[in-house]
């Protein structure tokens, strides 16, 4: 994903366009005044995806047990689809 930065009096001018780059082009702008970052525009779908993640790593439990998959994927301790859900993939759906 590209990333620009830009002085905030330019992003004010351009808004428009930098809007549509971030929603379909999934652009981001870094804002800055005066040389200094202060604010990131990103399309409203990558925002969303930032708040859902920060829900999921910020539940203890789920964090725990995703330090713990892949301590255990790093020794090697792998399951296959069949151990997990008692199924083939190709049986999936019938």
């Amino acid at each position: 994903m590209p990333t620009s930065t830009v002085p905030a009096s330019e992003f004010k001018t351009r808004l428009l366009a930098f809007v549509r780059k971030a929603s379909e082009l999934h652009d981001r702008a870094i804002l800055t005044h005066r040389g200094v970052p202060r604010a990131v525009a990103i399309s409203y779908d990558e925002y969303e995806g930032w708040l859902e993640t920060l829900e999921i790593l910020s539940d203890r439990a789920f964090a725990r047990g995703l330090r713990k998959a892949r301590q255990e994927a790093s020794r090697g301790k792998l399951h296959s689809y069949e151990e997990v859900f008692g199924k083939s993939l190709g049986k999936r759906g019938r």
